[in-house]
């Protein structure tokens, strides 16, 4: 069983700005779905993928990358409901003050299912002023 102070030992990775901390409890083979209506939307079949199509996207305007906060969590049976905040800022000093949810399923003590909900218009403004 999953407990909160496992979920927060994961995410204190991504809190601490070292994405493969973090991601070495993700499954190779994770499902993973962004919903929205931007550039880091879609759906995932793998960490890799994943990695790509958000994070390195991210990297290219974010110098200092997503740093990503934990504000509250709940967890029941193998699954958890993370809250996130951004505290990052962009290349052109734009403020990247997004929040984050999300639906994080474990098999085991690898996260194996994810659904992440964001602000689109957050992103959408971002990319749109920090062109790659």
């Amino acid at each position: 069983m999953i407990t909160e102070d496992y979920v927060q030992k994961i995410f204190k990775g991504l809190e601490q700005g070292d994405g493969a901390k973090f991601f070495a409890h993700v499954d190779d083979k994770v499902d993973w779905i962004v919903e929205g209506t931007h550039t880091l939307a879609g759906h995932y079949k793998s960490k890799s993928d994943f990695v790509a199509g958000t994070f390195a996207k991210l990297a290219k305007v974010l110098p200092r990358g997503a740093q990503l906060v934990v504000e509250h969590l709940l967890v029941k049976d193998d699954q958890a409901v993370v809250e996130l905040h951004s505290l990052a800022t962009a290349k052109n000093g734009l403020r990247f003050d997004n929040r984050y949810c999300w639906v994080v399923h474990f098999d085991g003590g690898t996260i194996d299912r994810v659904r992440a909900y964001l602000d689109s218009a957050m992103v959408a403004r971002l990319f749109a002023e920090n062109p790659v």
